[in-house]
């Protein structure tokens, strides 16, 4: 199993390499910070962020601070928690990879919505009139017709 400072500088590089940030996990925490919903939104979140601040605190005791040792201050469970928060950034199942696919997939879904209610709305008040067909006549009412007007006129000519 790997030491604590060697788990956390995994862990560090990689949030710099996501975020292209120098300030590496700071940056990450920073980002959780600055999304207002994200406790609400992702279960969890507040938790992660807890344990973010407080293993950069560790690093920080152990890097500049003479009287602290990693051994004081960190056991399994915490390298255990830093390798699997690693696990979950790379298989996108951390907090901040899980509130932008929840807010994305939202947004797609209102996108949709609003273009359905643009278009339906078009359809409904922009839509050309039909022109006006004119009525069919069926050959069957014309000769109808016609055969009236022979038989009105046998009866005229043959009544005489």
């Amino acid at each position: 199993m790997a030491d604590f400072m060697s788990s956390y500088k995994h862990l560090e590089k990689l949030c710099g390499d996501i975020l292209q940030d120098d300030r590496r996990i700071s940056a990450y925490i920073d980002e959780m910070t600055k999304i207002a919903s994200g406790s609400s939104a992702v279960h969890g979140w507040n938790e992660d962020l807890k344990k973010l601040k407080h293993y950069r605190w560790v690093r920080n005791q152990i890097v500049h601070d003479p009287d602290y040792e990693e051994e004081d201050l960190c056991g399994p469970n915490d390298v255990l928690w830093l390798e699997n928060f690693y696990s979950r950034i790379m298989n996108q199942t951390d907090p901040l990879a899980l509130y932008y696919h929840l807010t994305k997939k939202v947004g797609e879904d209102n996108r949709k919505k609003q273009e359905s209610v643009r278009t339906n709305t078009y359809d409904t008040y922009n839509r050309q009139p039909m022109p006006r067909r004119e009525p069919e006549h069926s050959s069957g009412g014309m000769i109808l017709v016609v055969c009236v007007i022979i038989i009105v006129a046998c009866v005229l000519f043959l009544g005489k």
